[in-house]
């Protein structure tokens, strides 16, 4: 794979990215789904790692678990060796069946309520025969067995090509207030020794950098700028550069630096990594209508071979955003008030509003949440039911909330706890805490948040008329049926299947376009 502090790199080869123009599926989701990704090699170069990735739309154990590599598509040409040191056996030339040696684990790709786990298999090395000749392909049949007769299998598609190397520009930092714009140079070298035809160029920006044009070679979704393919011959020795017009949202964070990249690669590579979506019926993002984005003029020439890059830790370059100014945010907790007879069960549903005006994006590959949220819970009730990204603390009645990476400016974030009313206390009052302290390995809480006052809110069970909060800052409740509860909550809206799942993954883009198309989830009101 690429650089590992690319977001977009870290999920399944391309992190994760549910964008607004997201997936439909074509078929209903398999209970698990393989995915290993298509290759282009070059003769003569490194074999390079690939891994089988498995996906579920629900918490999945798999033991016993034996993977089949069937090359006999590209016999003599191709080779699958162990990566990782497992037991493997050939039991026919060009096949490779590998055992698992532990239980395979899928677990949920974050944010907490993807809705889509993951786990992945021992990796293999792939490499060319001396027989393999430019523009040769054929195909790697993946398959999976695995105890309880769960299976499932994938044909990945394997070509010979060119091997070239591109290489990134300098890293820069350009400055801007929230609201402005800017340019960022666009560079990318080609230092290898054949002359690469065609390159794409994947961006990896964050939630408040915007796109100001709409080139035609390039994919958008929204304001967003995801891809842009160039058609421009590089020749051996020589580079392309250019300048790139982007803009600060103007609910951008200030005082705050802000990261963004490009990643350069072949065509080849680029089809590779996102030839599934096709497959698994996941729409196109939006091509621009305006005038194509060039780096140089350079005369273009019919693509003639495959290529691949050979080196493809290099072909990164990086912008630092300085924003300039001040512009802060308004976490208000949001309380509810509830009321039921003893035995009742009754739904309290919590959480905070940010009233801006800046966004918070905490969204980077420690998947750290952008604050939490202390529940405390009435005296005289008991949760049957907590959301997953709450853990009660221990030798307290208060549960610690993880929010999201990403909190959008006027969007409101709530969850459901489920609480027994176990005895009728009048003005039973509990608390809702946003930017509460929590000693987490990625990180504590917002601390600057600019109206702390309001960082608390009440949960009132039974309250008497005329008396006590009915909720708090902004309110909210929910009324006692006698029911007895039932499974488990969804922390986050209606969970995407995991095909489609997969489908937006493989749009190559950041994963801050996955938070931005939660918006269309049910605890995320705009």
């Amino acid at each position: 794979m690429f650089r590992q502090s690319i977001r977009w790199l870290t999920g399944l080869g391309a992190a994760g990215a549910l964008v607004a123009a997201s997936a439909t599926p074509a078929v209903a989701a398999a209970a698990v789904e393989p995915y290993f990704q298509d290759s282009t090699l070059a003769v003569g170069s490194a074999s390079p790692t690939r891994t089988l990735f498995l996906y579920a739309d629900e918490p999945t154990v798999l033991t016993d678990v034996s993977v089949r590599y069937d090359y006999r598509s590209l016999a003599g040409k191709l080779s699958v060796a162990p990566a990782d040191g497992q037991e493997c056996t050939a039991p026919e030339p060009d096949v490779l069946v590998c055992e698992e040696p532990f239980d395979l684990v899928l677990d949920e790709l974050p944010p907490l309520g993807s809705g889509i786990y993951r786990t992945v298999a021992k990796r293999v090395r792939i490499g060319l025969t001396g027989d393999a000749q430019l523009g040769d392909s054929g195909d790697v049949a993946v398959s999976f067995q695995a105890a309880g007769g769960r299976q499932g299998s994938y044909t990945s598609r394997v070509r010979v090509g060119e091997g070239v190397d591109l290489a990134g520009g300098p890293h820069t930092t350009v400055s801007s207030k929230p609201g402005g714009t800017f340019g960022v140079p666009l560079a990318v070298t080609n230092v290898g020794e054949r002359t690469v035809t065609g390159f794409v160029a994947v961006f990896d920006l964050p939630y408040s950098v915007r796109t100001t044009d709409r080139f035609s070679n390039c994919l958008y979704s929204g304001d967003h700028l995801l891809s842009c393919r160039f058609d421009e011959e590089i020749p051996a020795g020589s580079g392309r550069a250019g300048t790139l017009d982007l803009a600060l949202a103007r609910d951008t964070y200030a005082p705050t630096n802000q990261a963004g990249s490009a990643q350069f690669m072949t065509t080849a590579d680029f089809e590779d990594l996102t030839r599934v979506r096709e497959a698994v019926g996941a729409r196109a993002a939006t091509p621009g209508s305006g005038p194509e984005l060039t780096l140089a003029e350079a005369p273009s020439r019919a693509r003639q071979a495959d290529q691949t890059d050979v080196d493809p830790g290099n072909g990164g370059t990086g912008w630092t955003i300085t924003v300039t100014g001040t512009n802060g945010t308004d976490l208000a907790a949001i309380g509810a008030a509830l009321k039921g007879r003893a035995g009742a069960v009754a739904t309290a549903t919590v959480g905070f509003r940010n009233n801006g005006p800046a966004t918070l994006d905490t969204v980077n590959a420690d998947h750290e949440a952008a604050t939490h949220t202390d529940v405390e819970l009435p005296p005289g009730t008991t949760a049957v039911e907590v959301p997953e990204n709450c853990q009660l603390r221990q030798g307290t009645r208060t549960y610690l909330c993880a929010s999201e990476m990403l909190l959008v400016a006027g969007a409101t974030y709530t969850m459901e706890f489920r609480l027994r009313i176990d005895r009728v206390i009048p003005n039973a009052r509990g608390a809702v805490r946003v930017n509460a302290p929590c000693e987490c390995p990625g990180g504590g809480s917002f601390a600057d948040d600019i109206k702390p006052a309001n960082d608390t809110a009440r949960l009132v069970v039974n309250a008497v008329q005329g008396g006590g909060d009915q909720g708090g800052n902004g309110g909210g409740g929910g009324g006692g049926d006698g029911d007895d509860g039932g499974g488990a909550l969804p922390i986050t809206g209606a969970p995407t299947g995991l095909i489609a799942g997969l489908g937006g993954l493989l749009l190559v883009v950041g994963a801050i376009a996955y938070l931005f198309a939660r918006r269309r989830g049910t605890h995320f009101v705009a």
